[in-house]
């Protein structure tokens, strides 16, 4: 089993708060973090059938036969259950008393925020960082980690990745939709998240899309948002503030697995990476979900935004640090040219009370600096 940074975050919190909840995609190993970190705790798993009529007939009976601390998994199944783990915590008192895990954030969530504000630490697990592929032993170069991905299963042993993002979408598809939405058209559904992944890491313009799609704007929009709470895209959100006419406002959009990505672009094998025409872009998304992930396993807001003009100068990710901006600018190239910090410096000069720390993310393996601007590998950047 690799070792899971967020480990450590989830003990710590667990001490803080009476309920621990932890989200993120399927497959993503959110069951085996939880049942490895609080193993004294009693395991419930609400997917199966039995189990969860049984939480749903009898919920103050259930948890008096599963008396904290417990791990209550796939909670999103039983929501009206969370409401009875609130009452249950406020008359036992004290922290550590139960982690709720689930994978659709929408029902989970909603339950969670009605009855648990304030009791509860919320936790989104992403599959695997390069961080701890690279502590298993496991570091691959680009093109392997971009076609096969981060999701645990596939770094234990389990199918090849064609097969295992195969499964995964058909079983997204299949199951996660109609549970979460009344998609009536599936084969247009599937036809719309394939179209999406050829705009991986590019502005995203919603009516060409639906366009494109053959169906309308705010069916794109809804299908967009239930892509994000599902965990299967990300959005990113341009840095605009108070900058006025000169920056885009369109968002970009990622895969939160490049994996699954590649399969919707229809490439077949680690070798068709490297010539495909959205490499650069793949290679993007790799990076910026690296951030995310590096975040998140802290206990920290992703707070991440990107950075265009009006005359196409972009920077590809950007946070904010004691009122400056951080800046990073991600390059797919193993070889580093000084002018792959050409971005960075650009928006400096056009920021430049606002410009702070600058880094060019490549895909080499040398560190070094530009003119000041440090160069990073993309293996061991940090965000």
């Amino acid at each position: 089993m690799i070792d899971r940074v967020m480990a450590e975050t989830a003990k710590k919190l667990w001490t803080q708060y009476p309920v621990l909840t932890l989200t993120g995609p399927r497959q993503s190993g959110k069951t085996t973090l939880a049942r490895s970190v609080f193993a004294n705790a009693d395991y419930v798993n609400l997917e199966a059938p039995d189990v969860r009529d049984e939480a749903l007939r009898d919920a103050r009976g259930f948890l008096a036969r599963h008396p904290a601390p417990a791990v209550f998994d796939e909670v999103q199944n039983a929501p009206e259950l969370v409401s009875y783990i609130q009452v249950e915590t406020d008359r036992i008192g004290g922290n550590g008393r139960y982690v709720l895990t689930g994978s659709h954030q929408p029902a989970l969530q909603a339950a969670v925020s009605q009855s648990l504000a304030g009791r509860t630490a919320l936790l989104e697990l992403f599959p695997l960082s390069l961080g701890e592929l690279s502590a298993a032993g496991k570091r691959k170069g680009r093109d392997a980690c971009i076609f096969e991905g981060f999701m645990p299963r596939l770094h234990a042993g389990g199918p090849a990745a064609p097969r295992l993002y195969s499964d995964y979408f058909r079983t997204y598809v299949e199951r996660d939709v109609r549970q979460l939405v009344n998609v009536r058209n599936l084969r247009a559904f599937e036809r719309f998240v394939r179209l999406l992944a050829g705009r991986v890491g590019q502005l995203l313009n919603l009516a060409s899309l639906a366009g494109d799609a053959g169906i309308s704007a705010t069916a794109a929009s809804d299908w967009l948002s239930l892509l994000e709470a599902s965990y299967v895209v990300k959005t990113l959100r341009p840095y605009y503030h108070n900058f006025g006419k000169r920056f885009v406002k369109a968002p970009k959009v990622y895969f939160v697995e490049t994996g699954l990505a590649c399969h919707l672009l229809g490439i077949k094998s680690q070798d068709q990476v490297a010539c495909h025409p959205l490499v650069g872009n793949l290679f993007e998304n790799l990076v910026v979900m690296e951030a995310f992930k590096q975040r998140l396993n802290r206990g920290e807001e992703p707070d991440f935004w990107f950075l265009r003009t009006s005359h196409g100068v972009e920077v590809d990710l950007v946070s904010e640090n004691a009122g400056r901006l951080d800046l990073w600018e991600v390059k797919s190239g193993a070889t580093f040219h000084d002018d792959m910090a050409d971005n960075l410096r650009a928006i400096s000069r056009l920021l430049p009370d606002a410009a702070g720390r600058m880094a060019v993310v490549y895909s080499g393996r040398e560190t070094s600096a530009s003119g000041g601007i440090p160069v990073e590998s993309f293996q061991t950047a940090a965000f």
